[in-house]
């Protein structure tokens, strides 16, 4: 049997940073874009493209500050920025048109860049990827521009006295993988430990993202604006949400509203990572979606 061969490791440049993709190759293909969310890594996708790189040429990009991406040395981490670097990705793929598969912090940003640039998405999956609901939108709109940005300074500071938690061997990263979600079998937690933690000089481990990462910015779009990037969006668009999720339904919060055009499918037993938790009915959706 011949032996199937995994990703190569590609570098682009956006606002001076070298950020990382892995590229499944099939180049002929259409291009489908899968990008992870906040605190993980491209190679959390190794399942779905093995599965989908024979019909497509998967592309999985790092943000920056995430798996093997630069940090940033601002410690800046605003929508407008992985919204740029989402954007530059595509540029610098050269693209006319992709498809786009997208998680959490990913499904935000790449929901932004379909807003802005209807023409160039052919197909858009949304994997729990709306930001905030709209209650904390609301309660965080409330506050005067003065009470955000004092805020956002000094979660900043705080991040800056942060180190990045250190585990004694990789099997302890992993049991903590294991506990950030349960639903994972051993295999994916194993996968997603090894490829997410790198050495440190005195033989500990850590997590690849930077600490910055969990500053959410104290200067984002207004609701009414991003409303209006959604309500942009022309491809179909496919939805889904786990009902064991933190994140609420769109259907259940009024967001769902802003999608006319979209279909929402919510996931028994799966929670904020149902692409890991239901994986063959995932698949299963996805390539019913795409075609």
């Amino acid at each position: 049997m011949k032996t199937q061969l995994g990703p190569t490791s590609n570098r682009f440049i956006s606002q001076r940073l070298r950020l990382n993709y892995v590229d499944w190759g099939n180049t002929d293909a259409p291009p489908l874009i899968l990008q992870h969310g906040g605190r993980d890594h491209c190679r959390s996708w190794d399942w779905v493209a093995e599965e989908l790189r024979h019909d497509w040429h998967v592309i999985c990009p790092d943000l920056r500050g995430h798996g093997d991406s630069e940090w940033s040395p601002e410690g800046h981490y605003g929508m407008d920025a992985f919204v740029y670097d989402f954007a530059q990705l595509v540029h610098t793929l050269g693209h006319d048109q992709v498809t786009i598969i997208a998680h959490s912090l990913g499904g935000n940003i790449a929901t932004r860049f379909t807003g802005l640039y209807p023409e160039k998405v052919a197909r858009f999956v949304n994997i729990e990827g709306l930001g905030p609901p709209p209650q904390i939108r609301r309660e965080l709109e409330e506050k005067s521009v003065g009470e955000r940005l004092r805020q956002w300074i000094e979660d900043k500071r705080k991040a800056s006295g942060r180190t990045p938690r250190k585990y004694a061997t990789r099997r302890d990263a992993y049991q903590r993988m294991k506990e950030e979600n349960s639903f994972l079998t051993e295999e994916q937690a194993r996968h997603l430990t090894i490829h997410g933690a790198s050495r440190n000089e005195d033989g500990t481990w850590s997590w690849k993202f930077d600490n910055y990462v969990n500053v959410w910015s104290g200067s984002d779009l207004p609701t009414s604006d991003i409303v209006a990037l959604w309500e942009a969006i022309t491809c179909p668009v496919l939805l889904l949400w786990g009902k064991d999720s933190f994140a609420t339904s769109p259907a259940s919060d009024g967001r769902l509203k802003h999608f006319p055009g979209a279909t929402l499918i919510e996931y028994e037993n799966a929670g904020h990572w149902l692409h890991h938790d239901q994986f063959e009915r995932f698949m299963g959706d996805v390539k019913g979606f795409l075609g």
